[in-house]
């Protein structure tokens, strides 16, 4: 919790901490990267960092923290640190590395503002970001301790047995551990990071969600190649797609990731969009596996059938539940494989589909896109509390808030 003064000089600073939060954040990259290139080179997304996502993730969960501190001072925002956690945990992010942030967060914040840091601004400021990262790295150690790694060494060797090319841009990739051992247990939904050494040396990392069973004793993961069309090209995932072969060895983390289901028996909708179905076919299997009952309702856009990542297996799995049904939205129709009765044209719109009550709903792909389906499910009466959403790359739901 806040301190009493503290609070009423960041209430009192916030608005002006947060319509600068923008160039602080910039600011305090370069900084960053200044001093710690090697950091740049082999720990931040460089993609993310060359269209600016990372800059205003950071931006939108330092101002949420601080807003929730002041105007809820009882509480903390633990799903949005839960999934800050996750992801860190993925990559192996240490305690002393956010003495190394705090030093050029707060010079940047002195920089941008000028005069206005006065000492006590300055404290109040330090306070508020200690207890983030202080939570942080608490619920980061725990994570650690639940995979059986430390923090800085959350890697292993696996060999790639098999690849499947699902559509034009997206491969599936099977591994196994190199080292013989069982591969670590993980959850539905959840994500591993993958490490690979680009031509120029550098060592970058991306997250893939695990698909396939849980009680498989290999590991599955889709990766769709970012072709340069709105940003930057996906340098990692052009290499993986050009290069990555079976028989190859790759850097692969533990298994992290919040968006995982609960064990309810709860009615159940998950909803994806593009590659965005790749955690939530490892829901249905689950669910297939475990004998769920109650009713699920699957959701997915995609552009044509043809762009539909693992359509197949998304029907089949769907099959396997006696009480789900799916629909399948695309902007561009055309003859799908299966000649499918629920495919839709357009893009998801649930105004004539049945939400059971009660439902609980997991989201995963474009921003816009869960957005939408979100305030759709918001008005049919499904809880705040039970939608769930994952986003791949930096979390921006927070930043356009």
């Amino acid at each position: 919790m806040l301190s009493e003064t503290s609070t009423a000089t960041v209430r009192a600073t916030l608005p002006a901490v947060g319509a600068a939060i923008g160039d602080i954040a910039d600011l305090f990259y370069r900084k960053l990267f200044e001093a710690h290139p090697e950091l740049l080179r082999d720990l931040f997304n460089r993609g993310n960092q060359a269209s600016g996502t990372q800059r205003r993730a950071l931006a939108g969960s330092i101002a949420a923290f601080a807003t929730q501190l002041v105007e809820n001072p009882g509480t903390r925002p633990d799903v949005m640190l839960n999934r800050i956690a996750h992801k860190h945990a993925s990559l192996g992010i240490t305690a002393p590395q956010y003495a190394v942030v705090h030093t050029h967060l707060l010079a940047a914040v002195a920089e941008v503002l000028g005069d206005a840091v006065t000492p006590e601004v300055a404290a109040a400021w330090d306070e508020v970001y200690w207890l983030m990262a202080n939570a942080l790295i608490a619920l980061e150690e725990r994570l650690y301790a639940q995979q059986d790694v430390t923090a800085g060494d959350v890697w292993r060797e696996w060999t790639v047995t098999s690849r499947v090319e699902d559509t034009e841009d997206v491969a599936t990739f099977r591994v196994t551990p190199a080292d013989g051992a069982p591969a670590p247990a993980f959850r539905p939904g959840q994500y591993v990071s993958v490490q690979v050494e680009l031509p120029d040396g550098a060592h970058q990392i991306r997250q893939y969600s695990l698909t396939g069973s849980t009680r498989s004793t290999t590991r599955s993961f889709s990766v769709k190649r970012v072709r340069g069309e709105a940003g930057p090209e996906g340098e990692v995932s052009a290499h993986l797609h050009e290069r990555l072969r079976p028989g190859d060895r790759l850097r692969v983390s533990a298994p992290y990731g919040d968006l995982v289901l609960d064990g309810s028996d709860a009615p159940l909708l998950l909803a994806s969009a593009g590659i965005g179905c790749t955690p939530i076919l490892s829901m249905l299997e689950h669910l297939a596996e475990e004998g769920h009952g109650s009713p699920v309702t699957v959701v997915h856009g995609d552009r044509s059938p043809a762009d539909h990542a693992l359509r197949a297996d998304h029907e089949a799995l769907t099959g396997r539940l006696p009480g789900a049904v799916s629909h399948f939205w695309y902007e561009n129709p055309e003859p799908a494989p299966s000649g499918g009765s629920t495919d839709r044209t357009g893009r998801v719109d649930l105004s004539d589909v049945a939400v059971a009550p009660g439902t609980r709903a997991y989201l995963c792909g474009p921003l816009p896109f869960m957005r939408a389906v979100r305030s759709q499910l918001l008005g049919k009466g499904v809880a705040p509390a039970d939608i769930h959403y994952e986003v791949f790359g930096p979390d921006l739901w927070l930043a356009q808030d």
